[in-house]
């Protein structure tokens, strides 16, 4: 049994040298292939490490080669600037040297000049001398002589030289005041008249505008027929230009317009419909605005018709500015300075706001606004204070009242005020005013609208009361009489158009 376990403990043993041993030979084979595979990772480190460092060597060559290369370049470019330099420095030289040249040659030829010069007023003293001995006169007396009968036998062309040089002068200016005009005017138009004349309405895109103009043109034709305006559309994206001088034409023909885009549905019969529709509103407008005025100015005693007739002013321009305001403004000046010198107020708050009503109606009345006005307030029972006032704000007649003198000085004050002369504006509205007039004035005209800037007029014909021929007619005897009595910068066309129009019901 003891043999059996010391048997049994040194199976144990040997079993455990064994197994030690051969642990110990596979660390030994396990770190020889660490050693080998470290040192073959080792080796091709190296071999990388060479490789890279060529490579660097081979990039840096190729640098050293390029930077040698552009550094030859530049040199090169130095050299042809610095040859061109050269050049120029040589050619600047030779130009010195010409010029050196020349100036002493010019010194030359002046000190040649100089001598000469002398001579020859040597030589004309010598002249003179021998001629006053010969005359037995002075050099004065003989020049007195020469110019005596030089001018007796030239005194008729100096007389025509003067009268051509007066021409040459008066043309010069003629010529120089056009050019100072034109360029006032060119400075100025863009701030008077085109904002006067004309209204931008803005549409939702340019498709409408092939709406607006219709088939054929038979929406724009019937809209400027009706209204009396000129719809300008060009190539300005999204909007159209309403161009006229009556400021109630336009306002309509823009509400109208705007409306009618929309509502989207443009055709004559809704154009008509439509123009109809805001003139009638419009009249209610002119209405609204003549009492507001009359309520802020404090003004009382009007009557109803009076206070349509002054909101008309809303719409009328005078001196730049709108002649309702301008109205109201002279008013509260006339008040204030009756106040201060212990006049009456109420006169000159009255005739003050009334002092331009006239204006309202100047294209329907002939005569002045002033004289249109005071018939109008005498014909709506004003007092002969305030009568006398509206028709003595411009020195005609001349002013009897201490009312009369404050309501001109009123509007004197108004109207200078900086930027209030714009007298052209208001001889271009009289002056389409009048071109209306004078084609009203003849039977069978149902309406006339002048546009284009008056150079352009279109009369409407009742038919029934004229035919084709007596419409060929009527232009040519409109034409004579716009020559005859109208003052206008170039040609008018007179357009007649005279249309019959048939309605009937299906029932």
């Amino acid at each position: 049994m003891t043999m059996q376990i010391l048997l049994a403990i040194v199976g144990i043993i040997i079993g455990a040298g064994a197994g030690y041993l051969y642990r110990k030979k596979q660390v030994e084979a396990k770190n020889k292939d660490i050693v080998a595979r470290s040192e073959q990772i080792l080796m091709e480190s190296k071999n990388k490490a060479k490789e890279m460092v060529f490579e660097a060597r081979n990039e840096a060559l190729k640098l050293q080669d390029e930077l040698k290369k552009e550094e030859k370049k530049n040199q090169q470019r130095l050299d042809e600037i610095e040859a061109r330099l050269l050049k120029k420095e040589e050619v600047l030289d030779r130009k010195n040297d010409d010029v050196d040249k020349t100036r002493s040659d010019m010194d030359a030829k002046v000190a040649s000049l100089k001598q000469l010069r002398d001579d020859v007023e040597g030589i004309y003293k010598l002249q003179s001398q021998q001629l006053e001995k010969i005359a037995a006169m002075s050099k004065e007396e003989a020049r007195e002589i020469l110019l005596k009968k030089v001018e007796d036998e030239s005194r008729e062309d100096i007389v025509a030289q003067i009268k051509k040089a007066e021409k040459e002068l008066k043309d010069k200016a003629a010529e120089k005041a056009k050019w100072i005009i034109s360029d006032a005017i060119a400075r100025t138009a863009a701030e008077t008249t085109a904002e006067s004349t004309a209204t931008i309405v803005n549409l939702p895109n340019d498709e409408m505008k092939g709406r607006i103009i219709g088939r054929e043109g038979r929406n724009i034709n019937t809209f400027e027929q009706i209204t009396g305006v000129d719809v300008i559309i060009d190539d300005t994206p999204g909007s159209i230009v309403i161009s006229g001088f009556d400021l109630v034409r336009r306002y309509i023909a823009k509400v109208a317009l705007e409306r009618l885009i929309e509502d989207g549905r443009i055709h004559p019969a809704r154009i008509e419909e439509t123009v109809e529709k805001v003139k009638n509103e419009v009249n209610i407008l002119i209405k609204e605005l003549g009492e507001k005025a009359v309520l802020e100015t404090g003004v009382t005693g009007l009557h109803p018709n009076l206070i349509k007739i002054l909101g008309r002013l809303k719409f009328k321009v005078t001196h730049g500015q709108n002649a309702l305001k301008h109205s109201m403004e002279v008013s509260f000046l006339a008040g204030s300075l009756a106040a201060e010198i212990g006049a009456d107020q109420g006169i000159c708050r009255k005739a003050g706001l009334l002092h331009d009503i006239g204006k309202a109606v100047d294209h329907e009345v002939p005569g002045h606004h002033a004289k249109i006005g005071a018939d109008i307030a005498r014909k709506f029972g004003l007092s002969q204070e305030v009568v006398h006032a509206v028709e003595a704000h411009h020195g005609t007649p001349e002013p009897e009242t201490v009312e009369a003198q404050l309501v001109q000085a009123a509007n004197l004050i108004s109207n200078a005020r900086p930027g209030a002369n714009k007298e052209n504006l208001d001889t271009y509205i009289r002056r389409l005013n009048e071109l209306e007039n004078i084609c009203n004035s003849f039977e069978s005209v149902k309406k006339t609208f002048a546009i284009q800037a008056g150079a352009e007029v279109r009369i409407f014909l009742d038919p029934e009361k004229i035919d084709d021929l007596e419409a060929v007619k009527l232009a040519y005897r409109v034409a004579r009489k716009i020559e005859h009595d109208l003052q206008h910068p170039g040609p008018v066309k007179i357009h007649v158009i005279r249309e019959t129009r048939a309605e009937e019901f299906a029932k």
